[in-house]
C-alpha cells in the first residue's frame, strides 16, 4: 500500500494519513533532547493505542483512556522508568538512505504483507530508527492519572515500519486487525533542521533557539501523530536542553528542571490531562529570561492570595535590585539554575506573578453564576477546572512572562502590567479560566503572527511591544492582542473545531470577543465600548472588503466541506484539509474578519447581554469537546426561537455566511452606520473613498445612504464622486438643503462652484422656503 499515490500532488491540500477511524492515541509520552549544534531534536515517543470499535463516536469528546490497561505513575515515577532510562540509551541513528529522501523502512517491512493490519500516522521530515512494541503495566484508576512505561527492557520486539512523504506506516506480522495490534510502541527517532513544525533561529539577542512555529503541517515534522482533530490524547514530555536555557511547553503545572550529572544539561518535565489534538503541542527552548515585576516585595506578597493568584515572585533572587541584576545577567552555574535563579520555575518560591486588581479598581464581576449549573460535563473522564467550585473564584491564573534581555523592559510595561487585567477581564465575560496557569513568550522577530495561543502557554510577537516603556504610548494592540490569545482558552482550545477547515469557530469568536474583553479590561463605560466596538467594526470591514477583492474565491468560504463538514471517511482512505498548504492562507483574514461580522450579526438580532449570557451556557454545555457550526448554531436558534420566525434558519444561514464566498448583502441601515463612521475619520485617502464607491454601489443606494455618501465625497474633497453629489442635489431636493452649507463652508473653489451650479439647476423648482435657506448660504 502505498498512500501518497492517492493523494493529488497539484492541490493545496493537506493530506492526513492517520487510520483515526482503526484505532486512535489516547496517550504520548515524549523523551526529546535538543541539539542546537546540528539544529536537530532526537529521541523516542510512546504511543498508547486504543482500538475504535464500530459504534463509537466520532471523538468528538475529550476523554481518558482505558484506565485498566494504560492508567499508570506520576510523570515525576514515569520519568524515572522511562526517562532516565532513555538517557543513557543510545542517540538514534537513522538509516543512511533516510536521511537522502523521504522514503525509510525497517529492514523486515517487505516480509509484512496487505493482509496485515496497518498502523498509520501523519509524519514527515523525521528520520525514524526504530520501532518496537512495549510492555505496558496494568494499574488500577487510583494510582495516578498518566501511563506508566515499564524500563528500556519492557521492549517486546521490534516492529515493522516504511515511511513516505506524509507518513509512518507501522505492521505486526501476522496482526490482521486493530483490536490485536499492540496497545503501546516506542519510535525511536530524529527531526531534520529543515523541518517545518519547528524553527530553529535566533531570538533578539543573537542567542540560538527553537520553537513551534504554528505551521500549516502542524507537529507532524516533531513526532509521529495523529492529525485529525478527532484524536484527542494526552500527553507528557522529558526535554533536555543546555543548562542555560529554558524550557517552555503545554503543560499543566510549570516544570522544576533537574540536573542531568551526565551531560551537565537540564531535564524539564510536563504533561497534561485533558485530551487534547496533537496540533496543539507547543515547545519552545532558548535562552528566555522571566520578566519581573516592578515591586517585587509586593507581588509575592499578593501571589499567596488565592483568590487573586498571578504578578511575579522574584524566586529566591532577594531584593529588586538583586533580582534585576540576575535577571538580565542570567545564571552563572547549573547549582544556581537549580537552586533559585530566574529560570527556576516550581512550587513553594513559585514565580507566578501577583497582581493587586483591588488597587487598580479593577471590576470583580463575576459572571460564572449566570451558568445553568445543571448543566453536567459532556465530556469524557478527567480533571475538569469546571466542575470545581475553588477555581470560579480564581479570576487571574498564575501566570508568568518570558522573552529575551533585551525585551525584558519593554514586555514588564506592557505585558506584564496588562495580563492580570485582561485575565480578570476574561474571566469577568466568560467566567472562570478553562486552564490552571498561563505562560506568555515574546518569540523572535520572524514569528510570523501576532500571537498564538496554546494549552499553558502564549506566543506574542515583539510587534506588540512596540513603543511601549515610554509611559505615554497606547497599550491598546498590545492589550487587545493579549485578550485575543486568552479568548483562544475558551474557543479553539477547551473548544475546539471538530473539521479544520471551520476556522473561524476559533477566529472569529476569539476577534469578537476580544473586543468586548479588552473594554472590560479597560472599564469603558458602555457607550465608550460601543463606540470602540463601532470603530473597531468599521476597520474590520474594510479590511474584510479589501480581502475579498484581491483573493481566491474558494479561500474565502467558512465552511469548504459544506454538508460534508466533519464527517470521517468510512475506510482508512486518504484525506486532507482544503487548501492548508495554500501560501496565501496563512496571511489571510477571512476567517477572523468574516466569523467576527457573523457574530455581530447574531448578537444585534438577540442583544449583546442576551447574546454574552448564551456564550457562557454554551462553554458550560461543550467545554472539552470539538464542535462544528451546525452544532452551535442549532442551540442559538432553539434559546431564540424569534430568529427562526424572522427567517434565519439554520440554513439561511448556512448560504448567507458559511458557504458561499464575499459576504452577505449589506442593509442599508448598515451602510449608513458604516458611513456615519467614516465621517468621524479626520482624513481618508482618494483610493479608500474609490474602493468604498466601487464595493458597496454607493450611487445606487436608497436616498439616506447617498446623502451621507455626498457629505463623505464634500468632506474629503473627493472630486471624483462630485456627480454623484450633484445628481442628489438635483433629484434629491428636500434631503440637499444642508449639504450646499458643507459645500461652501470650506472655501474650496471647486466645491463652491459645484454649489452654484446645482442652485442654477434646481431654482425654479425648488420649494420657495428651501430656495431661501440655500441662497443665503450660496450667494
Amino acid at each position: 500500500m502505498e498512500p501518497d499515490e492517492d493523494l493529488n500532488p497539484d492541490t493545496d491540500d493537506l493530506p492526513l494519513r492517520a487510520n483515526t477511524n482503526h484505532i486512535l492515541v489516547r496517550h504520548y509520552v515524549l523523551d526529546l533532547a535538543v541539539h542546537f549544534d546540528r539544529k536537530v531534536i532526537s529521541g523516542s515517543v510512546v504511543l498508547f493505542l486504543e482500538p475504535r470499535s464500530e459504534t463509537k463516536e466520532a471523538g468528538v469528546r475529550r476523554g481518558a483512556f482505558d484506565a485498566e490497561e494504560c492508567l499508570g505513575e506520576t510523570p515525576t515515577a514515569t520519568e524515572k522508568k522511562l526517562g532516565a532510562r532513555e538517557r543513557d540509551a543510545p542517540e538514534c541513528q537513522p538509516h543512511t538512505a533516510a536521511k537522502a529522501g523521504s522514503i525509510q523502512s525497517s529492514h523486515l517491512w517487505e516480509t509484512t504483507s496487505d493482509g496485515d493490519f496497518t498502523l498509520l500516522l501523519d509524519c514527515c521530515d523525521l528520520d525514524v530508527s526504530k520501532v518496537e512494541e512495549v510492555a505496558v503495566a496494568s494499574a488500577s484508576a487510583t494510582s495516578g492519572l498518566l501511563p506508566e512505561v515499564e524500563s528500556e527492557r519492557s521492549a517486546v520486539g521490534s516492529l515493522r515500519f516504511h515511511t513516505d512523504r506524509w507518513s509512518l506506516q507501522v505492521r505486526k506480522k501476522g496482526v490482521a486487525s486493530p483490536q490485536a495490534f499492540p496497545r503501546a510502541l516506542r519510535i525511536r527517532y530524529e527531526t531534520r533542521p529543515a523541518g517545518g513544525s519547528v524553527r530553529w533561529t535566533e531570538d533578539q539577542d543573537n542567542r540560538v533557539c527553537v520553537y513551534t512555529a504554528g505551521s500549516p503541517i502542524n507537529n507532524r515534522a516533531l513526532f509521529p501523530c495523529q492529525e485529525p482533530p478527532v484524536a484527542m490524547s494526552t500527553w507528557q514530555a522529558t526535554v533536555r536542553a543546555p543548562s542555560e536555557c529554558v524550557v517552555l511547553m503545554s503543560g499543566e503545572e510549570p516544570a522544576e528542571p533537574m540536573e542531568d550529572e551526565d551531560t551537565r544539561s537540564l531535564i524539564w518535565n510536563y504533561y497534561v490531562t485533558m485530551p487534547m489534538p496533537a496540533s496543539t503541542f507547543t515547545l519552545a527552548v532558548g535562552h528566555w529570561r522571566q520578566v519581573l515585576a516592578e515591586n517585587p516585595a509586593a507581588s509575592d506578597r499578593v501571589a499567596r492570595d488565592e483568590t487573586d493568584c498571578g504578578g511575579t515572585a522574584t524566586l529566591g533572587a532577594g531584593p529588586g535590585e538583586r533580582a534585576r541584576a540576575d535577571l538580565l545577567s542570567g545564571p552563572s552555574s547549573i547549582s544556581e539554575v537549580v537552586k533559585g535563579s530566574p529560570v527556576r520555575t516550581g512550587s513553594s518560591d513559585s514565580a507566578f506573578c501577583g497582581s493587586s486588581l483591588e488597587d487598580e479598581g479593577l471590576s470583580k464581576t463575576d459572571y460564572s453564576g449566570t451558568v445553568n449549573d445543571g448543566i453536567p460535563c459532556s465530556h469524557g473522564d478527567y480533571p475538569c477546572r469546571f466542575t470545581e467550585r475553588s477555581t470560579r473564584s480564581q479570576r487571574v491564573v498564575p501566570h508568568r512572562v518570558f522573552g529575551p534581555a533585551c525585551l525584558l523592559q519593554k514586555a514588564q510595561m506592557g505585558v506584564l502590567r496588562l495580563l492580570p487585567r485582561c485575565l480578570a477581564a476574561a474571566h469577568a465575560v466568560l467566567g472562570l479560566h478553562p486552564f490552571p496557569r498561563l505562560d506568555v513568550l515574546i518569540v523572535p522577530a520572524g514569528f510570523s503572527s501576532l500571537g498564538m495561543a496554546s494549552p499553558h502557554i502564549t506566543f506574542l510577537s515583539q510587534s506588540v511591544l512596540c513603543g511601549l516603556g515610554s509611559g505615554e504610548n497606547d497599550p491598546s494592540l498590545c492589550g487587545s492582542r493579549i485578550c485575543h490569545e486568552i479568548a483562544h482558552s475558551w474557543f479553539g482550545l477547551v473548544i475546539g473545531a471538530r473539521d479544520w477547515t471551520e476556522e473561524w469557530i476559533s477566529e472569529g469568536f476569539a476577534t469578537y470577543l476580544e473586543d468586548i474583553i479588552w473594554a472590560q479590561a479597560q472599564q469603558l463605560s458602555a457607550q465608550e465600548a460601543a463606540e470602540q466596538s463601532d470603530l473597531k467594526a468599521l476597520l474590520r470591514w474594510r479590511r474584510l472588503s479589501d480581502e475579498l477583492q484581491n483573493s481566491e474565491e474558494a479561500l474565502q468560504i467558512l465552511r469548504p466541506n459544506a454538508e460534508n463538514t466533519g464527517q470521517l471517511a468510512a475506510s482508512a482512505g486518504p484525506s486532507a484539509v482544503k487548501h492548508a498548504l495554500n501560501p496565501d492562507k496563512p496571511f489571510m483574514q477571512v476567517h477572523y474578519l468574516k466569523g467576527y461580522f457573523l457574530l455581530r450579526f447574531l448578537a444585534s438580532q438577540v442583544g449583546e447581554t442576551q447574546f454574552m449570557d448564551f456564550l457562557r451556557v454554551f462553554v458550560k454545555k461543550y467545554h472539552g469537546q470539538l464542535i462544528l457550526s451546525q452544532d452551535f448554531l442549532r442551540m442559538l436558534l432553539i434559546t431564540f426561537p424569534d430568529m427562526e420566525r424572522k427567517g434565519l434558519t439554520l440554513s439561511a444561514i448556512y448560504a448567507d455566511w458559511l458557504d458561499r464566498p464575499g459576504i452577505p448583502k449589506v442593509t442599508s441601515e448598515q451602510l449608513v452606520m458604516l458611513l456615519e463612521l467614516l465621517l468621524e475619520e479626520e482624513k481618508l485617502s482618494a483610493a479608500t473613498l474609490r474602493a468604498l464607491q466601487r464595493t458597496y454601489h454607493l450611487q445606487d443606494q436608497d436616498a439616506e445612504v447617498r446623502h451621507r455618501w455626498c457629505e463623505l465625497v464634500v468632506k474629503h474633497a473627493y472630486a471624483g464622486a462630485y456627480g454623484d453629489v450633484e445628481h442628489f442635489l438635483v433629484h434629491d431636493q428636500a434631503m440637499g438643503v444642508y449639504l450646499y452649507g458643507e459645500l461652501m463652508v470650506r472655501e474650496d473653489p471647486e466645491q463652491q462652484a459645484l454649489a452654484r451650479r446645482c442652485l442654477s439647476l434646481v431654482q425654479e423648482e425648488i420649494d420657495q422656503s428651501a430656495r431661501r435657506v440655500v441662497e443665503e448660504m450660496v450667494l
